[in-house]
């Protein structure tokens, strides 16, 4: 397979059986040894190495992180935070975009269709944290014309793993 393939062009079917499961294990435990990730997909470690790294190098994996407790961090409210960019401030979208990138308390954000422009995952220690938050910095915005918030109650689900299959 050609290490220089861009992201662009990679498709899914690229990815072969063995792939798929040593991506797995990964998103299961990304500190994984080679020697135990070997051991799982039934390869040696010199294969699994050379399939890892070229997995890395095609951009299937993009980086490795720890996840960790908000709440055991004092971050106890979680907010989806719906955004709304006044029309034809070009400019002003785009350096809202280069802003919410730096913004710790944002933890993901997404351009969208329908009713909002972006739609933002944000912490907050507490309520207040939270509303100082939305209405002191994010709708303080240039060009942010609406900020509407729904706080999570409970989560279910929390992944970062894709499906594979």
């Amino acid at each position: 397979m050609n290490e220089d393939i861009g992201k662009d062009s990679l498709h899914a079917a690229t990815l072969d059986r063995l792939d798929r499961r040593i991506l797995a294990a990964l998103q299961a435990n990304g500190r994984i040894s080679n020697q135990e990730l070997a051991g799982l997909v039934h390869l040696s470690p010199a294969q699994c190495n050379r399939r890892h790294r070229r997995l890395e190098a095609m951009g299937v994996i993009r980086r490795y992180e720890a996840r960790l407790d908000a709440d055991r961090l004092g971050l106890g409210v979680t907010a989806f935070v719906h955004i709304s960019m006044e029309r034809g401030q070009h400019k002003e979208v785009l350096k809202f975009q280069r802003t919410v990138g730096k913004m710790p308390q944002v933890l993901e954000c997404y351009a969208v269709t329908g009713d909002f422009d972006y739609v933002c995952k944000v912490v907050a220690r507490d309520l207040k944290g939270l509303s100082d938050f939305l209405l002191g910095t994010l709708a303080q915005q240039p060009g942010v014309s609406g900020v509407r918030s729904s706080i999570c109650l409970n989560e279910l689900k929390c992944t970062g793993a894709l499906p594979l299959e």
